[in-house]
Formats: C-alpha cells, sequence, structure tokens
C-alpha cells in the first residue's frame, strides 16, 4: 500500500501530469482539498473509489483515515493543488506516515506560479532585466513566516515576486513593495488560474488593490511583481546565441579557464 500526494495542478484537468491521472484512476481512495481541487479532477477517480473532502478534517483524523486504508491494503491518492513541494501542508502529513511506517510517494504538479504565468503570457525570467524568481507569501492566515522572510527584504532584490496567499491582504503587500518598486512598478494578479472563472489583473502598485478589491479578489490567486511583466527592450537570451559554442547535439561547451 501506498499513498500518493498528488500536484493536482493549478485546477484545469488537462493540466494534470500523466502520471497524476494514472494514479488517480486506480487509486480506491481518494483524499482531496476540498474546493481548491476543482470536481473535474475527481471525475476520473474509479467506480465505487471512496471519495473524502478533507477540508474540514484535522491532521489527525486525515491520518487515521489513511492509516484504515493502510491496514485495508488500500493506495490513497491525497491530492493537493498545485505543486505538493510548496505550500501543501506535505511535511507535516510524511512525518506522521513514517513514524507509522507507512510508504508514500510525491507527484509533482503544475504550481500555481506556473498557470499564472501562462495566462498572462509572459515568461518571468527575461534576459537583462529579471533573472531570479522568488515564491513567498505573507504573515496572517498561515503560520507565521520566518525572521528575514519579508516583502520588504525580497522587495530590495528587485527580483520577480510571486506572491501566494495574500490577495485578501493586497493593501499590506503595496504598502511594503512601492519603496523599492515605486509606484509605477508593474504588477498583475491572476485568480483561479486555468479555470473557467480565471481573473486576470493587470496594473501597477498605485492601482492595483482597487482592481483586486473591485473584482472581489480574495483567494486562491497569485501576485506577481516584477520588471518582467512590461519588458520590451532586451537582448535575445544567449540560448539562441550565434556565439554559444555548441557541440554536434547542439549543447553548450562549458568555457575552460
Amino acid at each position: 500500500m501506498t499513498v500518493y500526494f498528488i500536484g493536482a495542478g493549478p485546477g484545469a484537468a488537462d493540466l494534470l501530469t500523466l502520471r497524476a491521472a494514472r494514479l488517480i484512476r486506480s487509486c480506491p481512495v481518494c483524499l482531496y482539498a476540498g474546493s481548491i481541487v476543482p470536481p473535474e479532477v475527481l471525475e476520473s477517480c474509479p467506480e465505487g473509489a471512496e471519495i473524502i473532502n478533507t477540508a474540514r478534517m484535522p491532521l489527525d483524523t486525515i491520518i487515521e483515515t489513511i492509516q484504515a486504508a493502510h491496514e485495508a491494503g488500500k493506495d490513497v491518492a491525497r491530492l493537493q493543488s498545485g505543486d505538493p513541494s510548496v505550500w501543501s501542508a506535505l511535511a507535516e502529513q510524511v512525518r506522521r506516515l513514517s513514524e507509522l511506517g507507512i510508504d508514500y510517494e510525491i507527484v509533482p504538479g503544475v504550481p500555481a506560479f506556473s498557470a499564472a504565468a501562462a495566462a498572462l503570457g509572459h515568461e518571468l525570467t527575461v534576459p537583462t532585466v529579471g533573472q531570479s524568481v522568488v515564491l513567498t507569501r505573507v504573515s496572517g492566515r498561515a503560520s507565521k513566516m520566518p525572521e528575514g522572510e519579508t516583502l520588504e527584504n525580497f522587495g530590495r532584490t528587485g527580483a520577480t515576486l510571486c506572491i501566494h496567499l495574500a490577495a485578501h491582504d493586497i493593501d499590506r503587500v503595496v504598502k511594503e513593495l512601492t519603496p523599492h518598486y515605486g509606484e509605477h512598478g508593474p504588477v498583475a494578479v491572476v485568480a483561479f488560474a486555468s479555470r473557467p472563472e480565471q481573473v486576470i489583473l493587470r496594473g501597477t502598485l498605485s492601482d492595483i488593490a482597487q482592481q483586486v478589491k473591485d473584482a472581489g479578489v480574495t483567494r486562491t490567486a497569485v501576485i506577481i511583481v516584477g520588471k518582467v511583466l512590461t519588458a520590451e527592450a532586451f537582448p535575445d537570451s544567449y540560448l539562441y546565441s550565434d556565439d554559444r559554442p555548441r557541440d554536434e547535439h547542439g549543447r553548450t561547451i562549458p568555457c575552460v579557464h
């Protein structure tokens, strides 16, 4: 018996990986994280599968449910939104499973920030404009942020910021980042990326907060801040440069100093 922590992606069922879809079709028990996993994703569960909404279940109850499936010899599909590597409450689950001697496997998924960038039609790393992407959130509803991991500190770098779990606190985001990106700093907010109800807002730090409020966006959104969003004048990537030394397979030949 194995517990599969499956990245269910940002919402669109056709953004599931082939491995994720195969496992969902084969597991007789499926635990899913409430409304953040759309019904379309659950349609692949096998007939007769036990499908459990864990949105209001305490962690201990979730683990007890998994343990019961383990004792019955049933594989479990544990659906997590986006990718399990970020903000999925995975660590505390696998810690308990390890203590119980229950095998688990992690199946990657499409993360929300990738789906948001796709919806915007943007690459988040643009030559000479922005080459670093910071995935972060704000403290508040979720667990406390570690010391030093603040929007102010990340903002000082000028990197592209992908801020999760913060749409409800947009005024704070604007206040803390304006000193570093300026009032005209480009911002985009994508809510429910890849879903039919997807919302895309574009603006600057001077007007994005009002846009978010007017649109009623309070959750399931990614806030992206950075110059890459409006970059137009920049050189082509080194990837396409005629000066890039290549071997017969087109791979870059490392320089030897």
